[in-house]
């Protein structure tokens, strides 16, 4: 888990970023700070692993306080700033990052991927300065925040695997996460109408995922929706997980509604694709399309093998095309996948699905 201290003159910003920051695997905001003096005193106090730093801040300028930081406490540090102007003078000054604050028009959700993106590019750098950092002033204790998120809980926790024996509806379930919106918009903007039905689980910032749904309906020529309690589903529609809850499927006689869940994070995601495939398992079993998609960690792969061994028909966007080969490759690589294909030919694999061309 790497520790972050958000450093920006605005609470709505820093609560903005930080709510970014702690949605994105192994990250999580340790504090955050008003202006550089109160910065200074966190850092002497947590040692953060990574600090990110605005530039207009009163006191001290923050391309002053990056100057000292990395004079006097060399440390990772990524710039989050409107003054686009300065990318290139920042990294004279030591950063290892910068992301312009969101521009007019500019969606919050792609505000969020470009801190994550640039954050996940970081990995390896913050790696090697953990194995070197000094150790805070003020432990960290087992119990606090930090800790609390490190469990990782298993699907078997929330919802027991119940696998369908008879097939039900046919539907498609997509899971992804880094770098899933803009993939997801380009499959979106390839489907033709009257599919059956589709249910998606990305991991997204809380409040952000009704844009997003939005954002897949202007770009479909099928009706998107974020999923709500008792929605049935139906053909030529889909319908996104909101961003703080596990999407579920429950039978309701001859129809299939949606069950969205309030409970902890799986796989430290909620919505957890393992939840939603599971789900998908137990209610439609061998009649269900698990497509995997982009995305960094594990999530999905425990139950999309469940899906597998029940008969389903299971694909994984292929390396090339990923932003970040990760659940993929896990999936694949615990035979859970049946087909590989590239981002660009998903959107056909579903249309085939659909009409029963494709198992």
């Amino acid at each position: 888990m790497y520790t972050v201290l958000v450093v920006d003159d605005s609470f709505s910003m820093r609560k903005i970023i930080s709510d970014f920051i702690n949605n994105i695997e192994d990250f999580k905001v340790i504090d955050t700070a008003r202006d550089a003096y109160e910065a200074r005193e966190k850092i002497k106090e947590y040692e953060p692993d990574l600090v990110t730093i605005d530039l207009n801040m009163p006191k001290m300028d923050g391309a002053v306080f990056l100057r000292n930081l990395m004079k006097l406490h060399p440390m990772p540090a990524v710039v989050i700033s409107s003054q686009s102007d300065k990318r290139n003078d920042i990294f004279d000054d030591g950063a290892v990052g910068f992301v312009s604050k969101p521009i007019t028009g500019e969606s919050m959700d792609d505000f969020a991927l470009r801190i994550k993106e640039t954050l996940l590019k970081l990995t390896f750098l913050l790696k090697r300065y953990t194995l070197t950092k000094p150790k805070p002033k003020k432990a960290i204790q087992s119990n606090s925040i930090i800790d609390s998120v490190e469990r990782k809980v298993h699907p078997d926790e929330v919802l027991p695997s119940n696998p369908a024996v008879v097939p039900g509806m046919k539907l498609v379930t997509i899971g992804s996460s880094t770098g899933g919106v803009d993939s997801l918009l380009k499959v979106f903007s390839k489907l033709e109408p009257n599919l059956c039905p589709i249910i998606i689980s990305q991991h997204i910032p809380y409040g952000f995922s009704a844009s997003f749904a939005q954002r897949l309906n202007d770009n479909s020529c099928i009706e998107v929706y974020e999923a709500k309690d008792g929605m049935i589903l139906t053909n030529g529609c889909a319908y996104l997980s909101p961003g703080n809850m596990h999407l579920t499927l429950q039978k309701s006689g001859k129809d299939i509604v949606i069950k969205l869940l309030d409970t902890v994070k799986v796989s430290r995601h909620k919505p957890s694709v393992n939840i939603m495939f599971r789900s998908v398992n137990n209610t439609v079993g061998s009649s269900a399309m698990a497509i995997m998609m982009t995305g960094m960690g594990d999530d999905g792969s425990i139950c999309m093998k469940e899906l597998y061994d029940n008969g389903a028909y299971t694909v994984a966007q292929d390396e090339a095309t990923c932003v970040v080969f990760g659940m993929p490759k896990v999936a694949i690589e615990i035979g859970a996948v049946k087909d590989i294909c590239p981002l660009d030919k998903i959107a056909q694999y579903i249309i085939e699905f659909s009409k029963n061309r494709r198992r």
